[in-house]
Formats: C-alpha cells, sequence, structure tokens
C-alpha cells in the first residue's frame, strides 16, 4: 500500500510538472490557452503584369533547302583532262570546272569546216557555169535542158553549202562543250569523277552545286490555320522568323513567298515556303529549322512572366498579391507564350503583382510575403555572380 501510495505521488508530480511547462510557452509566445495558430506568410517571388504589342503566330518545323540546284552533267563524251576547282569552293557564273579531252573534237571542226570550203567553191563554180547560159543574148543558143540542169546545180550547191555551215557550228559547240562551267553562284559539293575518267554525255554526274544565298525554309501548317494564312496574306507580306534548333542567336528574319495549291492527302497540311537572307551560311541545306509565321499582331496585350500561372482540375490560374499581402487566386485564360512571358487574354490587369515563384507554399485569402531576390556581387574579372555559395 505504500509501494502503490509513492507511485502515485510521482506520477502526480511528474504531470504537475508538465502542466506548468505547457503554461510557460503560452505565457512565453504571449499566447492564450485554446487560441488558433495562425500561419505565417509564405515567402513568394512576384512579377507584375505588364502590356505590349505582341505578335499573333504559328510555330512550325521546316527544313532549310537551296534557293538553286543544278546538277553539273557533261554535253559531250570523252576523258576528263582536268579539273579546275576544289571541293566544297564557292563558284562563280561562267566558273571553269571540267576538260573535257578536246582533240576529238577539234579535229571534227577542221574537217567540217574544210568540207564547208569544198561546198562554197562548187557553189561558185555552179554559179559561173549558170551565169554563161543565163546572160546569153540569144537565148536558142542552149537547150532549156542545159538551162534548167545548171540552175539546180546552184541551188544543189548553195543547200550543200547551208549544211556544211550548220556541221561547222555544230563542231564548234561541241568543242565550247569541252570546257565546262558553272551555270550559277554557288558552292560545289564533292566532285563525282577524277581527271582520267571516260564520261558519257548527258548522263554522266559530275558535280552538283547549291546556291547559299538567299535560302529556301519550307515547312506545313494544319489545314485549320489555312484560313488564317490565306486572310492575311490578303493585306500584307507576312514575316517568318527562322532560327536552328541548336542556336543561341536571335532568329532570322524572312518572307513568306510560296503557298501551295492544295491540301495534302492523308496529312491535312498544306506546303509553305519562306524565303531568308543567308550571307553568312548560317542555314545550310538539309537542315531542320524552327520557324514561326507571323499572322498579325496584338495591341496592348497583358503579359505575365511564364512560371505564374498554374494548372488545375477547373483550368488555369495564378494568384495575386492584394495591398494587404493577402494572395488571391484568379482564373486566368492564355495566350500565346512570348519568350519569358505569356499573354493572359481574361483574370488579370496590367501593374497587378502575380507569384511567380512560392505557390506551393500560397492558400487562397492567405498571406505572402514577397522574397528578396539574392544580391548579385560583382567578381574582381567583372562576370556577375549569385551573393549564394554554389
Amino acid at each position: 500500500m505504500t509501494r502503490f501510495c509513492r507511485r502515485r505521488r510521482w506520477v502526480v508530480q511528474i504531470s504537475y510538472g508538465f502542466a506548468l511547462f505547457g503554461a510557460g510557452l503560452i505565457f512565453a509566445c504571449g499566447k492564450k490557452p485554446g487560441a488558433a495558430f495562425e500561419r505565417p506568410p509564405a515567402p513568394v517571388t512576384v512579377g507584375t503584369a505588364i502590356t505590349q504589342n505582341v505578335p499573333v503566330y504559328i510555330d512550325a518545323v521546316g527544313k532549310i533547302v537551296a534557293r538553286e540546284i543544278v546538277s553539273i552533267q557533261p554535253q559531250v563524251s570523252g576523258r576528263i583532262t582536268q579539273i579546275h576547282f576544289a571541293d566544297g569552293a564557292d563558284v562563280k557564273v561562267g566558273q571553269l570546272l571540267f576538260t573535257v579531252d578536246p582533240r576529238p573534237y577539234q579535229a571534227q571542226l577542221n574537217q567540217a569546216e574544210a568540207n564547208l570550203a569544198q561546198a562554197e567553191a562548187a557553189l561558185s563554180l555552179a554559179k559561173t557555169n549558170f551565169a554563161r547560159v543565163e546572160n546569153l543574148s540569144d537565148p536558142r543558143a542552149v537547150s532549156r535542158q542545159d538551162y534548167d540542169t545548171k540552175k539546180s546545180a546552184v541551188q544543189s550547191a548553195d543547200a550543200l553549202v547551208r549544211q556544211n555551215r550548220a556541221a561547222v557550228d555544230n563542231a564548234r559547240l561541241n568543242l565550247e562543250y569541252c570546257t565546262i562551267r558553272s551555270p550559277i553562284n554557288g558552292r560545289a559539293g564533292q566532285r563525282a569523277v577524277d581527271v582520267g575518267n571516260v564520261v558519257a554525255a548527258n548522263s554522266t554526274l559530275l558535280l552538283v552545286i547549291q546556291r547559299l544565298d538567299p535560302v529556301y525554309a519550307d515547312f506545313t501548317v494544319t489545314e485549320n490555320d489555312l484560313t488564317a494564312v490565306q486572310r492575311n496574306m490578303t493585306q500584307r507580306s507576312l514575316r517568318v522568323e527562322v532560327r536552328l534548333p541548336d542556336d543561341t542567336d536571335d532568329a532570322r528574319a524572312g518572307q513568306l513567298t510560296f503557298l501551295d495549291n492544295a491540301v495534302q492527302d492523308g496529312t491535312g497540311t498544306v506546303k509553305l515556303r519562306a524565303t531568308l537572307p543567308n550571307p553568312d551560311r548560317r542555314f545550310w541545306p538539309g537542315r531542320f529549322a524552327k520557324v514561326r509565321l507571323i499572322l498579325d499582331t496584338r495591341a496592348d496585350a497583358v503579359l505575365v512572366p511564364a512560371e505564374a500561372p498554374q494548372l488545375s482540375a477547373n483550368g488555369s490560374f495564378l494568384y495575386v498579391v492584394k495591398n494587404d499581402s493577402s494572395a488571391e487566386q484568379r482564373m486566368v485564360k492564355l495566350g500565346q507564350r512570348q519568350g519569358e512571358l505569356v499573354v493572359v487574354t481574361e483574370g488579370v490587369k496590367a501593374g497587378e503583382k502575380v507569384v511567380v515563384k512560392g505557390q506551393l507554399g500560397v492558400t487562397p485569402g492567405g498571406k505572402v510575403r514577397i522574397a528578396t531576390p539574392p544580391a548579385v556581387k560583382q567578381d574582381p574579372a567583372g562576370s556577375a555572380r549569385s551573393g549564394a555559395k554554389s
């Protein structure tokens, strides 16, 4: 019985000690027993909604295509005796590229010229013989048959002269074809033949030349976007912005220059083509590119940082920080993204502050504390770095 009393006295003393400790905590915090717990303000980063004119656009994946592509083939058969360019070199119109052995064609030209001289001599003789009978004072001194024969000889000799002149022209043209020149300004690819190869006329591929400035950017849009494209094309020349997927430089601006005349079966898309300058050879034929077709400009659009909107089961929303530091949840309708910003068509006005970071700790109507971004220090080399340690 005594042991039980001692244990009971020990339990009462411990309970009384906990009671005194709890009362001390309440007194230290200045709270009354039973008061509700108040959640501290959530630390957030905010941004301000702004207004500016923004483009209305269509994004697509395109492919770079050379403005002109020429496959060089010989127009005469023969052996390649000289190559006058380096693979991958820039070539100009009229620049000498290949030489086909000209000796057989020089011989053909010499023979054609000799045949022409012989025909011209025969024509001269025929004209002289015909003049003798034509200028006789007495027409009865020559028979009608002899007169017709000499007249026909003149006509035949004249036809033979014209035939041989054509043969000379053809032989001279074949001799010119022995020197193969560039028909365009462009960049040469890898040659397909070497010196000593025998090539066949109009069948052997020697080289491919592509013009790289300007270039085309071919892309497609869906048939649902075709109406908007056609409507805006009638009002102005549409601008196109093209950039490479791995390129950090600004987009290259060009103009929409082609709209196909039919929607492609099976895909429901229509082909478009933009022309853009390429003096620095930044865009290479065959590469894929990001293409943005600018349809129109939306004036005084409201934009917020793209990190501000959140997605819920009811749609997109964001938190607006009011003057009393409370957060108001707003349902919003979003437009197109503009770099690091996004257009808000409904739900936010210009000048309002929206929560950009820390949304998980915010409750609708709850208080927030705007966090100060870390100071940026300048190192001795002059490059900016964060004040926080990495």
